[in-house]
């Protein structure tokens, strides 16, 4: 049996941009993605803590150290810069392995998006 587990968390971080006329996704500063274990074209969870909205979309990569949490296209609509947003990406795995899987936590500085 294969179940469904967190995989990365990227904790609290600020949306910088939102950008309605780009075709989708949320662009994420690669020194984030990295520290998170997450890689370009992952499927993730956005949960804003500001209203409530969650929603599923991809990763692009962003501008290496710039901080950037960009949401794109419809998305754009769910946010406003400046909310606060959880990143969650989850992975399929054994279940006997999935009992002793660790996710990748990270928490960076809502402030400046920085680790």
């Amino acid at each position: 049996m294969q179940i469904q587990v967190l995989k990365s968390k990227i904790h609290r971080v600020t949306v910088t941009e939102a950008d309605l006329n780009y075709i989708g996704s949320i662009t994420i500063d690669p020194n984030l993605m990295e520290a998170a274990n997450m890689i370009e074209g992952e499927k993730v969870q956005i949960v804003n803590l500001n209203n409530g909205e969650r929603l599923e979309t991809y990763i692009i990569t962003g501008e290496r150290g710039s901080g950037g949490i960009c949401l794109n296209g419809p998305a754009a609509r769910k946010v406003a810069v400046g909310d606060i947003v959880i990143i969650i990406s989850y992975a399929i795995l054994d279940f006997e392995e999935a009992k002793t899987f660790k996710p990748t936590l990270l928490f960076p500085n809502t402030a400046t998006n920085f680790i």
